[in-house]
């Protein structure tokens, strides 16, 4: 299912909306249709763990929040 991440050009409310075609979400907080697409973070498949994948984001320093160890979400 595509869950995606937007921003309300509104009120600036960033959400996280299911969304199917070409549906336009609106914002949880103002209702208004004028929201933008964010770039979303992605994990990716690789080795390690008990079942040969592991699919958590890889740890590394940068620049992250203290609420992700991948430094790259997009609430920091």
């Amino acid at each position: 299912m595509p869950i995606f991440e937007y921003k309300c050009a509104a009120c600036g409310r960033e959400f996280e909306e299911l969304v199917f075609g070409d549906q336009a979400p609106a914002c949880p907080d103002c209702a208004s249709h004028d929201t933008k697409k964010l770039m979303s973070s992605c994990r990716h498949k690789h080795g390690g763990g008990s079942s040969g994948l592991d699919f958590t984001p890889p740890t590394g320093s940068g620049g992250g929040c203290s609420g992700c160890s991948g430094g790259s979400c997009s609430t920091c």
